[in-house]
């Protein structure tokens, strides 16, 4: 099936409507566009399709989209023709070519949650569960509502993590640029002053870095192939589930970012976990779901095991309850919300401390990181500056000595 770009005008306003349409051929995408009540006056083939797939539908996209569709559902337009409008407005060609097939499957009498899940890259579980919740009670405008603000709460406090380690590798890759040009530039030409002093023993630190300094400038290809090399056998280790499993936990417990991503997946489990709970989703289900939201294996797993006690009478409070994947605040608000009848309040409670606190830790670890950085960079250039100062040293020494004698 195709997709055709299309212009038509709108018989009774003579308004022009451009949108898209899928269908097998042209004749079939004009029928299609006739049976909407309008009169086609151009129609295209998309032939961006290969290029779509290298452009992202940002999470703002998406909560524009949320947002928009509940508006309109809430004054009471029906769905399909909700959604025709969200496409027209769109900006973002990939959110527009998805949401014209949500359109032809919604009018092909898919449920709105059932067309959702033909794009598991796009609208994911947490989306697609909470709609179909939301359809079922007759309730989907406050259940889009209430995605518009997950989204908005989650997208925001990953791009809040992400800054806060850009800063560190900015300056890290900084110092590897130093260390580079002093190993290519500088060294070489300390080698050719040395070179010509026969008889002089230099310092074990020199000749290191000389013979480094010889390695990457005679065998840089090397060098490249050996960083390729790793580069490509390290992205596929840390898509297996062993490099998944070790990188998960050192996100959890390195230092200094291991407290900043525990706040941040207990803060996520919150605030998917209110927004499922408040849209009626059971509960078992949405320990599933917040178990792929949240994005770590090993939490995913303390939620599965956590499942399977509460299939067995156990609260959920007290099936988390000691578990170190979870930060002990977590099972005792939970248990709080559930002897009150109000676990979605104590949920959102928890959302809110954690999103706040993973701030605090942003500009905490900003605060450390800053001299760290400092000394791991006086240390390298105190360490090249000894290696070319040491010899010349000696040979004063020697000299010196020499000349007493």
């Amino acid at each position: 099936m195709l997709t055709f770009n299309y212009t038509a005008r709108n018989p009774k306003t003579g308004q022009k409507v451009s949108s898209q349409v899928q269908a097998d051929n042209e004749q079939a995408a004009a029928k299609l566009i006739r049976e909407q009540g309008l009169t086609p006056l151009d129609i295209n083939v998309e032939r961006s399709g290969k290029l779509l797939r290298f452009q992202r539908i940002k999470a703002k996209d998406k909560v524009l989209f949320s947002r928009q569709l509940s508006t309109l559902i809430n004054a009471g337009l029906p769905l399909a023709q909700s959604l025709r409008s969200v496409s027209e407005q769109t900006t973002n060609k990939p959110l527009k070519v998805v949401t014209n097939q949500v359109i032809n499957d919604v009018e092909g009498g898919t449920s709105f949650s059932g067309a959702l899940e033909k794009h598991p890259t796009v609208f994911n579980r947490v989306y697609t569960s909470l709609v179909a919740a939301s359809e079922s009670s007759g309730t989907l405008d406050e259940g889009l509502d209430r995605l518009a603000i997950q989204q908005e709460k989650d997208a925001d406090i990953i791009a809040k993590v992400r800054g806060a380690m850009i800063y560190p590798l900015i300056v890290l890759l900084v110092m590897l640029a130093v260390v580079i040009f002093m190993v290519v530039k500088v060294l070489p030409q300390v080698q050719s002053i040395y070179s010509g002093l026969k008889g002089v023993q230099l310092p074990l630190i020199t000749r290191i870095l000389l013979a480094v300094s010889h390695f990457v400038t005679n065998y840089w290809w090397i060098c490249l192939i050996i960083l390729a090399l790793l580069i490509f056998f390290g992205s596929r280790w840390a898509r297996t589930l062993g490099g998944r499993s070790v990188i998960d936990k050192l996100k959890m417990h390195a230092w200094p970012i291991g407290k900043l991503y525990m706040k941040m997946y207990m803060a996520r489990f919150a605030r998917t976990g209110t927004t499922l709970v408040a849209s009626g989703v059971p509960l078992l289900q949405v320990l599933d779901i917040t178990g792929e939201s949240v994005d770590n294996v090993h939490i995913k797993a303390s939620l599965k095991r956590a499942s399977e006690k509460v299939k067995g009478g156990k609260a959920l409070s007290d099936s988390i309850d000691g578990d170190p994947n979870f930060l002990p605040l977590v099972p005792n608000m939970l248990r709080i919300g559930e002897q009150s009848g109000q676990t979605e309040v104590m949920m959102a409670k928890v959302a809110d401390y954690y999103e706040k606190e993973v701030d605090n830790e942003i500009k905490n670890i900003s605060t450390i990181i800053e001299p760290v950085m400092m000394i791991c960079m006086g240390l390298m250039a105190i360490l090249i500056v000894a290696a070319i100062l040491l010899p010349i040293y000696g040979l004063v020494n020697q000299t010196g000595f020499t000349g007493t004698g």
